[in-house]
């Protein structure tokens, strides 16, 4: 089934995707993760499903255990121009906007809100190339009172 027309730039992104990636901010430990992402075309619909799990990895005595889920959406905002909004289980919800260029992504967020709860976020910046079946991002942020800098950087493989 090929992809609503919509969104055939973003076609690149679709499967299921798995690998690992390491996690740095000055407020935390540095920690490596394995990871899994899905992105799904619905039938028919002009955008795409996403889904998201991380896993600690490597010689933590924790190794294997759940560490981050989100799940959101994806479409087109025009030609060479990109749509998200993601919701994440800590309470905080991102709605981005950004460019697509070949099987290069670049979304900022436009806000982030959140529930009385969650930690503060204030902006969030995810950088997606994919190059044949190895997908490559960095994920930076500026949250919990420190300036927007990289948070997370990660290497999977479409499985």
């Amino acid at each position: 089934m090929t992809t609503h027309p919509d969104i055939a730039q973003l076609s690149f992104l679709v499967g299921t995707w798995e690998g690992e990636g390491v996690g740095i901010y000055p407020t935390i430990d540095d920690f490596s993760y394995r990871e899994e992402i899905a992105f799904v075309a619905p039938p028919g619909k002009p955008f795409l499903k996403y889904t998201q799990m991380t896993w600690r990895a490597g010689d933590h005595p924790d190794a294997g255990a759940p560490l981050h889920t989100e799940a959101g959406f994806f479409r087109s905002g025009g030609t060479g121009r990109a749509e998200a909004t993601m919701a994440q289980p800590t309470g905080i919800v991102e709605v981005y906007e950004g460019t697509v260029e070949g099987t290069s992504l670049r979304l900022r967020t436009i806000t982030v809100e959140r529930t009385s709860t969650a930690k503060e976020v204030l902006s969030v910046e995810r950088n997606i190339d994919v190059d044949g079946d190895d997908l490559s991002y960095e994920m930076w942020m500026g949250a919990v009172g420190q300036p927007h800098q990289l948070h997370l950087k990660a290497k999977l493989r479409r499985s």
